[in-house]
């Protein structure tokens, strides 16, 4: 469970993170004794409700302060997506911070069958199959509300084809928590160990 001012004090961080590489002063209280748990995070930037940038972590290797503050630098400038962020960009951009749960693998027979267990809207899910991997967090159930489509998005965006199947393919799903600047309120899922893209 979160404390109620979880988001209050997590999206201070990551605007901070940014204003702070772009030559800004941001302000941000850090004292929190929950910030230094280990802790696993994306970072989403929007504008116009248009994606801007989105890093984040899958699995926790440090605390969840450094976490959010790495991630919210490298979403605003090191997602290969998009050119860096410029500082006239900062006050027309919202942040959003999803706090994920821990992984758990899916056991399946089939593609069918791993698709049944996925539960839109609820579930985010990482695609694994050799040196290929992708994930999407949940919150691109809100694009994406078919599981075959979803699924078919999920594999290209590993570098497969969509209706690419293997036996050794593996499927890990997770829950997160996020907050938005537009509105601060937890929400579980409504959203490899290392560093990715999700958006």
């Amino acid at each position: 469970m979160f404390p109620n001012e979880t988001g209050a004090t997590l999206l201070p961080i990551a605007r901070a993170s940014i204003a702070s590489a772009l030559g800004r002063t941001g302000i941000a209280n850090e004292d929190a004794p929950w910030l230094q748990e280990l802790g696993a995070c994306f970072v989403t930037l929007t504008q116009d409700g248009q994606l801007r940038g989105c890093i984040g972590s899958l699995e926790a290797h440090c605390s969840l302060l450094t976490d959010v503050k790495a991630n919210a630098f490298a979403a605003a400038f090191r997602d290969p997506r998009f050119s860096p962020l410029a500082e006239r960009e900062l006050d027309v951009t919202d942040i959003e911070v999803s706090v994920l749960s821990p992984m758990q693998a899916l056991d399946f027979v089939s593609e069918a069958d791993a698709l049944a267990q996925l539960r839109p809207g609820v579930d985010g899910v990482v695609f694994e199959y050799r040196r290929y991997r992708s994930t999407f967090l949940p919150q691109v159930w809100e694009q994406l509300h078919d599981r075959k489509a979803f699924f078919a998005h999920l594999k290209r965006k590993a570098g497969l084809t969509a209706d690419f199947w293997a036996e050794e393919v593996r499927i890990q799903r997770y829950t997160v928590h996020k907050w938005t600047e537009s509105g601060t309120d937890s929400a579980e899922g409504s959203a490899l160990p290392g560093r990715g893209s999700a958006g």
